[in-house]
């Protein structure tokens, strides 16, 4: 999976860095998840509380046996 940001008031998404290479609070930025061929949006543009609870769901069944 891929995780991108960006700036609310920006066009272009750019890949995360992380959380401590970001120069402005989480708050500012929207954050989407893609699968790993960047073809299908899992989660569109919302914040990041959303979009890391929706990548521990698939992380969890991905590897649940």
């Amino acid at each position: 999976m891929v995780l991108q940001y960006k700036l609310k008031s920006e066009i272009r998404w750019k890949k995360y860095p992380g959380k401590s290479k970001l120069k402005l609070p989480v708050s500012r930025y929207n954050f989407r998840l893609l699968n790993e061929a960047k073809t299908k949006i899992l989660v569109d543009k919302t914040n990041y509380e959303k979009v890391m609870k929706r990548f521990r769901q698939i992380e969890f069944f991905k590897h649940r046996r």
